[in-house]
């Protein structure tokens, strides 16, 4: 009951006026998650009424096999794991979600991002540490979740689930891509005109979702930093014409991190942009950067509003991730 009125209430701001069609899209990353625990259902049902295009699903997979909405392979950083399992960590000290069944995770509360180094909150002024009650919700869950939302609201809000470290989960004897693809498809996510983009960070496994799987849906290739040792990939050679070539035979888009396309500004002040997006467009593929947060801005911004004029305006990006839809719809509208 306590989750249904907060959904409730977190609806009230839902807001017809969506961004133009020619507008950017605004992807909801983990949510509205500047306002509510990310990957929460509520942080979800909160982004849809600020007025979202897609929501993005991170997804790994439980012990017994059920694809859950968690940004990391682990679950330390955003629960109270090591108070409820004390004795379920690894000998790295870290606690996993793939060492627990969907019902041990469902006993976890949500909470805001905490540093394990420092033990601090890694966003202090976002959603204050031990309010309210939040969990962890099922890919299933939240896909029905933002159907409900377009049944009762007209709306056509799209789903942006990303595949976790998938040769990890094969190591660990998962292949979590057959298991995300069926849950897709029994939820009617099968074709390139569904609302849903489907992306993850190594390319290996993105060519296989296309080539060997035969998936049919929009597929993002998410390119990070060589320093992030993500997915054993070289994404600056990828950031290249030639990687961007390759990308386009079997991707729809490319999601770059954000100073892969604005690296500062020049001596006259202006933005210094690369021709990363230049060279996507070129190749047919749209661009998704990542990710436009009001408390953690680019140095070379003087603000939210600052970073979306140079993004969208100046280097003419086609969507964007943020922790804060409202900030980035309404900037849409007004511009």
């Amino acid at each position: 009951m306590q989750r249904c009125a907060m959904i409730c209430v977190l609806l009230a701001f839902w807001n017809t006026t969506m961004t133009d069609a020619g507008s950017p899209i605004v992807i909801a990353h983990r949510g509205a998650s500047g306002y509510l625990p990310e990957h929460s259902l509520e942080a979800k049902a909160l982004a849809y009424g600020q007025g979202a295009n897609f929501i993005e699903q991170d997804v790994v997979l439980s012990k017994d096999g059920i694809p859950v909405v968690l940004h990391d392979i682990h679950v330390d950083t955003v629960t109270d794991v090591a108070a409820v399992f004390p004795q379920r960590k690894r000998e790295d000290g870290r606690y996993y979600a793939i060492d627990f069944t969907l019902a041990e995770l469902k006993q976890l509360h949500l909470n805001e991002r905490i540093n394990l180094k420092t033990g601090k909150r890694v966003f202090p002024d976002r959603f204050p540490a031990g309010q309210s009650s939040f969990r962890i919700p099922t890919l299933a869950e939240e896909i029905e979740l933002i159907q409900g939302l377009n049944a009762s609201t007209g709306g056509t809000v799209g789903i942006y689930p990303e595949i976790k470290q998938p040769a990890w989960h094969k190591q660990q004897g998962q292949d979590i891509t057959p298991i995300v693809l069926q849950v897709l498809k029994t939820h009617g996510y099968t074709d390139a005109n569904d609302a849903i983009y489907l992306q993850c960070f190594d390319p290996t496994e993105t060519r296989r979702i296309r080539e060997e799987l035969g998936c049919q849906l929009k597929l993002v290739q998410l390119i990070g930093s060589n320093s992030w040792n993500e997915a054993g990939v070289d994404y600056d050679a990828m950031r290249t014409a030639e990687g961007i070539k390759a990308i386009a035979q079997y991707a729809d888009a490319i999601g770059p991190w954000m100073p892969h396309i604005v690296t500062g500004r020049d001596s006259d002040g202006k933005p210094v942009i690369t021709d990363l997006v230049k060279r996507a467009h070129d190749e047919g593929l749209v661009v998704h950067p990542y990710t436009f947060r009001k408390d953690e801005l680019p140095k070379y911004t003087k603000s939210f509003d600052d970073a979306m004029m140079i993004f969208c305006e100046d280097a003419k990006i086609d969507g964007l991730f943020t922790d804060f839809p409202d900030l980035a719809v309404k900037f849409l509208q007004q511009n």
